[in-house]
C-alpha cells in the first residue's frame, strides 16, 4: 500500500471557497470597524455630516443617467463640433 501526504500548503485549493472567506472577512472587518467607533465621534456634528454627505454622494453615484440627459449632451458635442468646424474655415 501506498500512502500519500499532501502538504497543506501545496494542497489544491478551491477558489471560490477562498474568495468567499476573503469576502467574509472583509465584511467581518468592516463591521468591526463600525464597532469601534468612539462615542465622540458618534456625537460629533461634523462626523455626522460627513456620514450622511457620503451616503448621498454614493446613492448619487449608483443612479442612472437620465436618456432625456444623454441626448441633451450629445446634442451640445454636435454643437459645438459645428461651431469649431465654422471657426476653422
Amino acid at each position: 500500500m501506498v500512502e500519500i501526504l499532501i502538504d497543506p500548503m501545496h494542497a489544491p485549493t478551491d477558489n471560490r471557497r477562498e474568495d468567499e472567506l476573503m469576502t467574509t472577512r472583509k465584511k467581518e472587518a468592516a463591521d468591526q470597524r463600525k464597532l469601534e467607533l468612539r462615542a465622540s465621534d458618534i456625537l460629533d456634528p461634523n462626523n455626522q455630516i460627513g456620514v450622511r454627505l457620503r451616503s448621498l454622494y454614493a446613492s448619487a453615484q449608483e443612479e442612472a443617467i437620465p436618456d432625456r440627459f444623454l441626448d441633451l449632451l450629445e446634442k451640445l458635442d454636435h454643437a459645438e463640433m459645428m461651431a469649431s468646424a465654422k471657426m476653422a474655415e
